[in-house]
């Protein structure tokens, strides 16, 4: 009898499991199908409109022939300075609450606070950018498009160089101690050493992140159709300009759309490859 009942739960168990695998594969092809609808007419439209000129001319009216050199340029450098502001700010954080204040009261706020930025919608930064800088100067401009990236980095940061350390065993830590070794050269030689392959994986994944921000650039940077090197002037950016030539009705305008949007595209895919490596390398 008790051989019958194990034997009619297992059956039932695996009808359940065999129907749960069913619906998860057939939600994983169906995600990858659109995925390559997606990526198949991006890569169609896009490669078509790629040329030299692509990166050796500014954004042009509509009629004349141009590029998206200024736009490139704006994307780099202000997702430049955003990483160099940022990374030191989430790095020391994110050490904090890995090696400092692993469990104390200001680090479970800490540690809320980033959570709520992390999921934060990008457009609540620009607004919050344009109201303490853009507002009390004036004028849109490139520091304050790198301002709200900064917001964005910072949290993708402190979690990944938190989760990173405390991946590293605690052995390494004590050994080093009972060395004689200070505790913040402990922190600087050994755990960020032995996690230096997860951290520099959560700085790619920032750059991952900020590199199609649309919404926080258009309240603080802005657009300019000319190459601007200044930061206190509006600067161009690849997502504003393709945000902006997709909705014009010009033919020109949307061919450059397409092919600024398979650069972002190829970017965020890269480094996305790459952070992704780093993090399985760290975790092994």
């Amino acid at each position: 009898m008790t051989h019958q009942i194990n034997k009619g739960l297992y059956a039932r168990r695996r009808m359940i499991n065999g129907v749960f695998l069913l619906l998860s594969t057939g939600a994983a092809v169906f995600g990858l199908v659109w995925l390559a609808f997606i990526l198949g007419a991006l890569l169609k439209e896009g490669v078509q409109a790629l040329s030299p000129t692509l990166f050796t001319l500014s954004t042009p009216p509509p009629g004349t022939p141009g590029g998206l050199a200024n736009a490139i340029y704006g994307s780099v450098t202000m997702s430049l300075a955003a990483v160099v502001v940022g990374t030191p700010i989430g790095l020391m954080a994110g050490t904090y609450l890995a090696e400092y204040g692993r469990h104390t009261r200001f680090a479970f706020v800490v540690r809320f606070i980033n959570d709520i930025l992390l999921s934060a919608p990008s457009i609540v930064t620009g607004l919050f950018i344009y109201e303490i800088l853009v507002r009390p100067m004036g004028h849109f401009s490139a520091i304050a498009g790198a301002a709200s990236l900064v917001v964005i980095v910072i949290p993708v940061v402190v979690r990944t160089t938190e989760n990173m350390l405390l991946l590293v065993p605690n052995g390494l830590r004590e050994a080093a101690s009972a060395l004689g070794a200070p505790g913040n050269f402990v922190i600087r030689s050994v755990t960020w050493k032995a996690a230096q392959a997860g951290i520099v994986t959560g700085v790619l994944l920032a750059v991952a992140r900020i590199s199609g921000e649309t919404a926080p650039l258009l309240f603080t940077s802005l657009n300019n159709q000319f190459f601007n090197t200044g930061f206190t002037t509006p600067m161009a950016s690849l997502p504003v300009v393709i945000f902006q030539y997709a909705l014009s009705p010009y033919d020109d305008w949307h061919a450059l759309a397409w092919a600024g949007a398979l650069l972002v595209t190829a970017t965020v895919l890269t480094l996305s490859i790459i952070a992704r490596v780093l993090e399985n390398r760290q975790r092994n």
